[in-house]
């Protein structure tokens, strides 16, 4: 207010006495006395008041002390000498906006950072500034600009954390009602999935623990497929992820996880976690920070993204601002995984007692250029069966392509594999067929699956079906088939499934092979019952 006052004051001091500022000579009276230490004379200028010091009011009729009227503040003519800026126009504002966010990038790229973050804050002041006034246009660039700012803002904190590398701990700890609650769900109903969960874990966490360190990611994620698929290799989820990272189909494809007839590398452990590494690093570049990170991972990047854009000021915004806006699985995602790291670092403390890992298994990698079912390999080198399904999830048929795949095997069992192929039986894999089934009264999905030569466990996982046990007349179920069950060609081994009105004498024929070794191989008799559905196992 004083300030504002005394250039009031000069500019009427001015204008009456223009003549007085070009003058060598002032006019008498216009000068004080001069002061005895040689000080040169001044214009007489009102004093500036007091803080919070009470007007003084002139009594009776005396005259006013000239300049008195330029303190009066509710003075029309002192407000006519200092007229009020014009407010900037939007255009002017946005151009401001827009180099102020220029310059901000000019600092990043010099490593500036706290340079960059003030340019920013002036350049979303700017924008913020650009009033609604009902043109489209204007409207969008300021939408544009404030998204390019909450960008540039949050690539700059990221960088930080980035640059901090503390893989350790890079991500918070947090115990709120949320995640209390996620450890009372694990240590109650959920008690036996956590501990099998817990054990598989030993199959893959050792790989992926190396490879977060090779990358420089906090050790901690290396638990987030006990959260995602309870470190089950094959696990599918209502919304079609797969896998022991649960990477739908299109993200994958975007991180380089191939898709085909006979390999979907969603199910590959090892090359899953290599994408599930680039995914997560992404993320984190994007968001700044780890529990962001791990929500967009669970529902997406741009939902996240949606639930940033509709804050005022978008790059405050961390994920318990978020939580209440994003989906209910998300909202239970982050706090269930940071409820397995709390029971993982003192599991005594919440009533655990965890089992021993299992221990993981050492392969190495064969490169075998036939199609060869999994379960004829493990006969021919000795193996349980199942042994090299397991090490091999990624392989949709249970066999191998017949172009060059790169197969795992028991270390040492190389050798002797490639050595015995060229004596295994030829297998020629059937045709893969797909149809629309809609389901009739009565249906049952054994009964679908043995009609069309497929499994139940097909049938489920392809559909998307929450129970084996629940179909409804009118319902659509898509088949995919190889027309055989399951099984081979003559003289090959596999598995049958069990059609209507097959007998054990026309499969043997079928199949070629004896009705006494078909037996044998399902501990069966000649007068055993066999029903739709039922798997059989044809031997070689």
């Amino acid at each position: 207010m004083a300030q504002t006052t005394i250039r009031r004051a000069a500019a009427l001091a001015g204008t009456l006495s223009l003549t007085l500022a070009c003058s060598a000579a002032p006019p008498p009276g216009a000068v004080a006395d001069a002061p005895a230490s040689g000080e040169p004379a001044q214009l007489a200028a009102p004093a500036e008041p007091m803080p919070n010091a009470e007007p003084q009011v002139a009594s009776g009729d005396a005259l006013e002390e000239p300049g008195a009227l330029e303190l009066e503040p509710e003075s029309a003519e002192a407000e006519a000498l200092e007229p009020e800026a014009a407010p900037a126009d939007p255009a002017t504002l946005l151009h401001e906006s827009l180099d102020a966010y220029e310059s901000a990038n000019a600092f990043w790229e010099q490593g500036a950072l706290d340079d960059a973050i003030a340019a920013l804050d002036h350049a979303f002041g700017r924008m913020a500034e650009v009033p609604a006034n009902g043109d489209p246009v204007i409207a969008q660039e300021k939408e544009n600009l404030r998204q390019l700012i909450s960008k540039r803002i949050v690539e700059i904190y990221a960088s930080r954390q980035t640059a901090a590398g503390d893989p350790d701990g890079g991500i918070p700890r947090v115990v709120n009602g949320e995640v209390e609650r996620e450890i009372a769900s694990f240590k109650g109903r959920e008690r036996d999935f956590f501990l099998e969960a817990y054990r598989r874990s030993g199959h893959y966490r050792p790989m992926i623990v190396e490879k977060l360190r090779a990358a420089g990611l906090p050790e901690q994620i290396s638990w987030l497929p006990l959260v995602e698929s309870g470190f089950k290799e094959r696990a599918l989820s209502r919304a079609r992820a797969l896998g022991l990272w649960q990477f739908i189909a299109s993200t994958g494809y975007r991180y380089g996880l191939d898709r085909s007839d006979w390999v979907d590398e969603r199910m590959d452990p090892e090359k899953a976690t290599d994408a599930a590494i680039q995914y997560l690093s992404a993320l984190h570049n994007i968001f700044g920070d780890w529990l962001t990170a791990l929500a967009a991972y669970n529902c997406g990047e741009h939902a996240v993204l949606r639930q940033i854009q509709r804050q005022s000021v978008s790059y405050f915004d961390q994920f318990w601002d978020l939580y209440a806006r994003l989906p209910q699985e998300t909202r239970r995602y982050v706090p269930r995984f940071l409820a397995v790291l709390e029971i993982l670092d003192d599991p005594a403390a919440h009533g655990f007692e965890l089992p021993e890992p299992s221990p993981a298994v050492a392969y190495e990698r064969i490169e075998i250029a036939r199609a060869a079912k999994l379960e004829t390999l493990d006969r021919a080198l000795a193996l349980e069966p199942g042994t090299l399904a397991r090490l091999n999830p990624e392989l949709r048929r249970n066999a191998t392509p017949k172009t060059p795949y790169e197969l795992k095997v028991p270390a040492g069992a190389g050798a002797t594999l490639l050595a015995s192929l060229d004596a295994l039986p030829k297998w020629e894999p059937p045709p893969v067929s797909e149809a629309i089934h809609r389901v009739r009264p009565g249906e049952t999905l054994s009964g679908i699956a043995a009609r069309y030569g497929t499994s139940v466990g097909r049938l489920v996982a392809l559909n998307n079906l929450r129970s084996a046990h629940r179909i409804s007349p009118g319902q659509v179920l898509t088949i995919r088939s190889d027309g055989s069950g399951g099984g081979g060609t003559a003289g090959e081994g596999g598995v049958y499934v069990v059609r209507r009105g097959d007998t054990l004498g026309a499969i043997a024929r079928r199949r070629g092979v004896s009705l006494a070794s078909l037996l044998a191989a399902n501990a069966l008799t000649g007068r055993s019952t066999i029903y739709p559905g039922q798997r059989l196992t044809i031997p070689n």
